[in-house]
């Protein structure tokens, strides 16, 4: 009983000391807490916004709860704007016939307008049974119908998978290095602080491509059906400027931390949240109207928005403009940051 009570009281003592613990223990599902708070809490979490054009008593029979429309005077304008990504869908009534048109890059809110007409649709169709005339669907898609799933998916998992690869190899080399003495040593050395940070550029920039390379590969293969058209290339600067954006957060943690359990607990910290709220894993729509708008401040949001316009709405050069000049400048003004916190030693 002594002896467990020593070991007992050891382990705490360890426990309290180690704060990348305490980080995963506590504050992790804390954050995690809050997050899904915010989402899964949110009164209009499953309110899909859609365009209306003209007026008839299904487009009338929307259920609120559901549904909250926003009025256009042209479907055309309606369309354009589902194909841009600001609608989900827009609908028109006309000779008993209700269009919708679509976008099958968020699935849930595709499914959400369909099943929901199809609902009005159909009660309708109930109530007038044996009289003329009786309401019909035409629902499409605004994209190209070849589209596999993976075409949707694409621009977040990569978006996803070269953040974290670039973030965690910035941080942990610079932890290691500094722990190794090796950060000392270049520091007597001839070696400039810019090649240091020239060669981790490069080395990230390589292993960016080579993932994308990788996923792009297997994605082009027939069990997945990913279709590489129009200016596809636009993906390269896309691919270039998010892991420099992403390197450079690990280039900041790497600065601050010294081990490697701190410098892992706070990349977790800082790409996690932006994941989760950059429309990666959830529908950035459900989400309360300030955290949509926060959303726009991480580079992950820029980084997916542009890559799922060149993969999936045939977007040119002006469709990644805006977000390779918003992940540079981020990747500018975080490194300057941690040129200015970094320390050689310990």
């Amino acid at each position: 009983m002594r002896a467990w009570r020593s070991l007992t009281a050891a382990m705490w003592k360890g426990l309290l000391a180690d704060r990348s613990a305490l980080f995963f223990y506590f504050l992790f599902p804390l954050m995690f807490l809050v997050l899904f708070g915010l989402v899964l809490g949110n009164p209009n979490l499953g309110r899909i916004t859609v365009g209306v054009t003209g007026d008839g008593p299904l487009i009338e029979a929307l259920p609120e709860e559901v549904v909250t429309t926003e009025r256009y005077d042209d479907f055309d304008a309606a369309v354009e704007a589902v194909r841009a990504g600001d609608l989900p869908a827009a609908v028109r009534e006309r000779d008993q016939v209700v269009e919708v048109r679509y976008s099958a890059t968020d699935q849930v809110a595709a499914g959400t307008v369909r099943g929901v007409i199809d609902s009005v649709v159909g009660q309708a169709n109930l109530a007038a049974a044996g009289a003329t005339p009786t309401f019909t669907v035409d629902a499409r898609q605004v994209e190209d119908e070849s589209f596999e799933p993976i075409q949707y998916l694409t621009a977040g998992l990569l978006a996803w998978g070269i953040a974290m690869s670039a973030a965690f190899g910035a941080a942990m080399n610079l932890v290691i290095w500094r722990r190794n003495l090796v950060l000392r040593r270049l520091r007597l050395s001839p070696v400039s602080p810019s090649a240091v940070v020239g060669a981790r550029v490069g080395v990230s920039l390589a292993v960016a491509l080579v993932q994308g390379l990788v996923f792009i590969g297997v994605a082009l293969t027939p069990p997945f059906g990913l279709q590489l058209r129009g200016q596809w290339w636009l993906l390269l600067p896309l691919l270039i400027s998010g892991t420099l954006a992403f390197m450079s957060v690990g280039l900041l943690v790497g600065s601050l931390a010294r081990t490697e359990e701190a410098a892992s607990a706070a990349v977790n910290l800082v790409v996690l949240p932006m994941a989760f709220l950059s429309g990666v894993f959830f529908q950035i729509d459900a989400m309360p109207e300030v955290i949509q708008r926060v959303s726009w401040l991480m580079p992950m949001r820029h980084r997916s928005s542009g890559m799922l316009d060149v993969l999936v709405r045939d977007g040119g050069v002006g469709a990644v403009l805006t977000p390779v000049a918003v992940l540079l400048g981020f990747a500018a003004v975080v490194t300057l940051i941690a040129t200015r916190v970094f320390s050689w030693e310990d």
